[in-house]
C-alpha cells in the first residue's frame, strides 16, 4: 500500500509529453507496464522517457512510512521489544468509544515523531494475551516502550498535549 501511494504521488506530478502513451511503465523495466485510468492518462510517460530521467522511483508520499502498524501477539516480541528506538502502543478494541478518540491523536503523533519513534496498536479483543500480560484492563491504553522494556503507562483518552510531554521524554533521552 505504500508503495501504491507513492506511486499515486509521483503519477499525479510526473511531467507530460505530446506523444504520451496510455500506460505508464514501471520504473526499471523497459517493456512492463500497466494501464493507468483515463482521468491520470494526461500524467503519463513513455517508456523510454521514465527510463532515461528516473532510475528509480523515489517516495516522496508522507503516509508511506510514517503510519500506526498493528501488533500482535506473534509480531510482539520483534517489533515492539526488540525494537532499537521507543515505541508508544496502543491498547484498544473496536467497540470502545474513547479508543476511536484518541486514534486520530495516535495516527498525528505517528506522523510528527516519524523516525524517532514507531507506533503500533493493539486489538485487545485480538490479542488477549499480550493485553494480559501488560496488565491491560481499561482501554484505551497507551504504553511507552524503550529497550525493550515499558517505561511508562497512559491510562484513557487523553489529550495530545499529555502524550507528546511523555514521548518527548523518552525521545530526548535516546
Amino acid at each position: 500500500m505504500a508503495l501504491e501511494t507513492c506511486f499515486r504521488a509521483w503519477a499525479l506530478h510526473a511531467p507530460t509529453t505530446a506523444g504520451a502513451k496510455d500506460r505508464l511503465p514501471l520504473v526499471g523495466s523497459s517493456s512492463t507496464s500497466f494501464a493507468v485510468p483515463s482521468s491520470k492518462r494526461a500524467a503519463a510517460v513513455s517508456v523510454g522517457r521514465v527510463a532515461a530521467r528516473r532510475p528509480r522511483l523515489v517516495c516522496q508520499s508522507k503516509n508511506a512510512v510514517d503510519e500506526v502498524l498493528v501488533a500482535d501477539d506473534k509480531s510482539w516480541d520483534t517489533v515492539v521489544l526488540g525494537c532499537e528506538t521507543p515505541v508508544l502502543v496502543e491498547f484498544w478494541a473496536p467497540w470502545c468509544g474513547p479508543c476511536r478518540m484518541i486514534a486520530p491523536v495516535i495516527d498525528e503523533l505517528a506522523k510528527e515523531y516519524a523516525g524517532q519513534i514507531k507506533c503500533f496498536k493493539v486489538n485487545t479483543d485480538d490479542c488477549p494475551n499480550v493485553a494480559s500480560t501488560y496488565g491491560i484492563r481499561s482501554i484505551p491504553t497507551v504504553l511507552i516502550f524503550k529497550g525493550g522494556e515499558k517505561k511508562e503507562t497512559v491510562i484513557g483518552a487523553v489529550p495530545k498535549s499529555s502524550l507528546t510531554n511523555i514521548i518527548d521524554k523518552y525521545v530526548a533521552s535516546s
